[in-house]
């Protein structure tokens, strides 16, 4: 006789934290520290449990087979909340490739991985050592008046510096004048986009707060700045034809992509496109690097041998190569460290688009699926010592037994994995490299002296990281 097989169980069979009508769990959500809380369920509730927030029941998935299988099945099993994408084109957004769907990403995929591809890339290196050794310059500053250094500040600063460069460029050198109205602007929209999208009910289309009010002119300046520069890309690659053979940046490359014949894309895709490089460049690879210097500073073994990898490797700055940047095998697995302990997206909330099932839940169609990504990556089963900082475990010591790339996923996975991998880890490596190479890391820490608080907006960052430098000792 065939096996009887059991009942499928509905989200109201599942456990989960006790909820309150009309509000769900909303009672308990901070949304600066959401993730913490989530986490803090799974312990008690397991890899599959329902909350509410609002109306709304969740499916909360903490197991990384089946995130893993859930991110495989993008774009055509799920998609991004709609209620995000909906926040954004609100605040005046066009969604690149970060929050597209269908075969509207399909289209802008192709320009996006052309235009960030290894080989893309490499073309731009110089301009990329031409930041680097900038913040060198700011940080020599530092060192010479004795002064704490702000470390969100200058590795935004940083990143953003490289990621214009890149995509428009231009020179917009906000480490040496220390101002930067891309990245203030950038800091009022994206905690407003993760406000928003977990709102139950949405004030702003009635009422416009002070905080909205300057969200509104912060969207509209942004939006202004990077019409001018497609116009004026546009300008370039009509004055010079050969430009279009060999584009000289980014967002050029991009602009003759979607000059290809039934590209699907427009210029306004490709101005969201260059908002999205804006928007997850900027705070995504400047937090893992904060994170990565305090993991590394509280690590005095694991600081030591980076710093030794990268003397021997690639003791210039000012000669930097891919090459060596890609030799920094050490520094690498670091960064795989950081990542894992310190994901800067640590949950990825996506909406199922079929009725679907999932291990033995039934899941509707419009379901949305709370991914937890630091369960499964801190948990004893998965990583020998699992909350311990030890980049050894991503290199191979010639058994093969190195960790599983599968269990964290800082950049995703299946067709949606970030298509600026290659350029974050470069930047992270480049970055790293400067200062382990250039100076000796005195100190990495918060006012108090306890380790830094996470902070969750758009991405989860380190609160109130200052670090101190020393000159390089001879030898």
């Amino acid at each position: 006789m065939p096996e009887a097989r059991m009942p499928l169980r509905q989200l109201h069979d599942l456990p989960g934290p006790p909820t309150l009508p009309l509000l769900g769990n909303i009672h308990q959500i901070k949304p600066d520290r959401v993730h913490q809380i989530v986490e803090q369920w799974c312990v008690q509730y397991g890899d599959f449990f329902r909350m509410s927030l609002g109306p709304a029941t969740i499916l909360v998935v903490a197991d990384h087979v089946t995130i893993g299988a859930i991110l495989r099945d993008r774009p055509s099993g799920y998609r991004r909340p709609a209620v995000t994408e909906k926040v954004s084109r609100e605040m005046g957004g066009i969604p690149g490739v970060f929050m597209a769907e269908g075969d509207d990403w399909r289209n802008q995929r192709r320009m996006v991985m052309a235009a960030l591809s290894p080989t893309a890339i490499k073309a731009y290196f110089p301009a990329l050592v031409k930041v680097a050794l900038r913040l060198q310059q700011r940080w020599d500053k530092a060192v010479c008046s004795e002064a704490e250094i702000d470390l969100s500040g200058d590795l935004k600063r940083y990143t953003v510096d490289i990621i214009a460069g890149l995509a428009f460029g231009t020179d917009v050198n906000t480490i040496a004048s220390g101002e930067d109205r891309i990245q203030q602007h950038l800091d009022l929209i994206l905690p407003m986009i993760a406000r928003r999208s977990l709102a139950i009910i949405p004030y702003w289309r009635y009422l416009k707060l002070p905080s909205d009010r300057r969200l509104d002119r912060s969207v509209l300046a942004l939006k202004t700045a990077i019409g001018e520069l497609i116009a004026a890309a546009h300008a370039r690659l009509a004055a010079d034809p050969g430009r279009r053979a060999h584009p000289a940046n980014l967002l050029e490359a991009m602009l003759v992509a979607a000059g290809e014949p039934d590209s699907g894309v427009t210029d306004q895709t490709v101005s969201g496109n260059v908002t999205t490089m804006l928007l997850a460049g900027e705070d995504t690879t400047a937090n893992t690097i904060a994170w990565m210097l305090f993991l590394l500073h509280a690590h005095p073994d694991a600081l030591q041998r980076a710093q030794q990898e990268v003397r021997r490797v690639a003791p210039d700055s000012s000669a930097f190569t891919i090459e060596q940047m890609d030799a920094l095998d050490y520094v690498d697995a670091c960064a795989q460290e950081a990542m894992r302990l310190k994901p800067v997206a640590p949950y990825m909330p996506v909406e199922a688009l079929r009725d679907t099932v999932i291990g033995d839940i039934a899941v509707p169609a419009g379901t949305l699926l709370w991914c937890v990504l630091r369960h499964h990556s801190i948990d004893e089963r998965f990583f020998v010592a699992a909350k311990s900082f030890n980049p050894q475990r991503w290199l191979d010591d010639g058994t093969g037994a190195t960790a599983d790339k599968r269990i964290a996923m800082p950049f995703g996975a299946g067709l949606r994995t970030c298509p600026g991998r290659y350029l974050a880890l470069l930047e992270i490596k480049m970055a790293i490299a400067l200062l382990l190479g250039q100076f000796e890391l005195a100190s990495v820490h918060t006012p108090d002296g306890r380790e830094p608080r996470e902070l969750m907006a758009f991405v989860m960052s380190p609160v109130g990281l200052k670090m101190q430098l020393r000159r390089r000792q001879p030898g």
